[in-house]
Order: C-alpha cells, then sequence, then structure tokens
C-alpha cells in the first residue's frame, strides 16, 4: 500500500504541482455559497451564476435582503434553485445574525446552516482557514474506489477517514483539489483517460477494462 500510495502521490503531483479550488469568490463567505450551489452540478454552472449573483448582491446585506423570486431567476441554470435560493438567503442571514456577516471557523455551526453539509464544510475549512481534511464529493469517492484508497460500498465520511490515514496531514488539502481534479479531468466516470494514465496498473476500473 505504502508503494500505491507513493506512485498516487508522485503522479498527482506531476499533473496537479499547483492545484487550487476552481470555484470563484473574493470573499469567504462566497466560497460558502458558491460550494453549497455546487451540489448536484459543476464548478464551471455555478461560476456563470455566482458571476451574476455576487455582482447584483455585493454584500451579505444585500443578499439577506433579496427577493426570494430575483435569486431563483439567477440561479436556475444550475438546478434546484427554488431550494438553494432560500438556503442562499438563510445563510446569509444566519451569518448576519450569528456573527455580524463573519464566517466562522466552527464546524458545528457550519454544518448546520441550511444546505451546507460535512463536504462543504470541509471545503470551506480547507480553503479558508487552512484546516487539514479533505473534502469527499463524487470525484474523490471514484477515484479512491478505483485506486484502492477506500472500498466499494465505502460512504463519503469512511473514505474521508481513510484517505485522512493514507496522506500525510501537512498535505491534506492538496491531495484533496488534486482527487478532485483527476476525477474531474481524467479519471471520468464515463469513457476515463485510462491509456496514458500512469496509474491503470493499480486501477481496479483499468483491470476490469483490460479482462
Amino acid at each position: 500500500m505504502i508503494g500505491s500510495t507513493t506512485m498516487i502521490e508522485n503522479y498527482l503531483d506531476e499533473l496537479f504541482p499547483n492545484p487550487k479550488c476552481e470555484l470563484n469568490y473574493t470573499k469567504d463567505y462566497e466560497l460558502l455559497l458558491a460550494t453549497m450551489l455546487s451540489a448536484q452540478t459543476t464548478d464551471k454552472r455555478v461560476n456563470s451564476v455566482t458571476e451574476i449573483l455576487f455582482k447584483k448582491y455585493p454584500t451579505l446585506n444585500d443578499l439577506a435582503k433579496a427577493n426570494i423570486q430575483d435569486v431563483q431567476n439567477i440561479i436556475r441554470p444550475i438546478g434546484t434553485f427554488h431550494k438553494k435560493s432560500q438556503n442562499l438567503i438563510e445563510i446569509a442571514q444566519k451569518l448576519i445574525k450569528d456573527y455580524n456577516g463573519k464566517l466562522p471557523n466552527n464546524r458545528e455551526y457550519l454544518e448546520s446552516l441550511p444546505g451546507v453539509g460535512r463536504k462543504t464544510t470541509n471545503v470551506v475549512l480547507s480553503n479558508i482557514f487552512n484546516v487539514p481534511c479533505i473534502a469527499v464529493d463524487t470525484h474523490v469517492s471514484r477515484v479512491s474506489k478505483r485506486l484502492n484508497l477506500a472500498n466499494e460500498n465505502d460512504n463519503p465520511l469512511q473514505i474521508e477517514k481513510k484517505l485522512n490515514k493514507i496522506f500525510k496531514k501537512e498535505d491534506l488539502c492538496k491531495r484533496h483539489h488534486q482527487l478532485v481534479l483527476f476525477g474531474r479531468y481524467y479519471c471520468l466516470a464515463r469513457n476515463p483517460k485510462c491509456i496514458n494514465c500512469k496509474l491503470k496498473n493499480i486501477c481496479k476500473y483499468y483491470k476490469h477494462l483490460d479482462k
């Protein structure tokens, strides 16, 4: 396992030496909102709507007082926009009420916000507060299972715990971004780019494909 882990780390470092979050944001709370919006859609699509959303509502106070139908019209392209619009406004209102509009380094509080779960919280803690953690999305889950870093039936929390043990604590933020990008651009759900992949010999998907 140690040899395989080193191989994975070296290849991820080769492909993505300076990985970063692909969601666009300029304020801490904007990353929280963008990540919440990214559920069941792509970062590219989220960026297209948040560019308009954050320009129309440049502060949390503006968003907290927004007309929900106006917000729905802006984020409609990302789907499930009725619930997500409500979440946006409620999160803004709660951050103002509870923390004077500041984004707190508080896992329990962040996970209590509407539409915000452990994955979104980990993204925020990692990117904003440099807390060493991995957010397990569909990409991280798929890659972890294919590369035998996790079992096929593991849930996101189980995968997260295993990755926390496999990778060095100080590398977790970087590994998270690398695994996401690797799943997004190389180890695709359909038609992954296996031929030139340096990890295909340890990949369960490729071994099955090769039979």
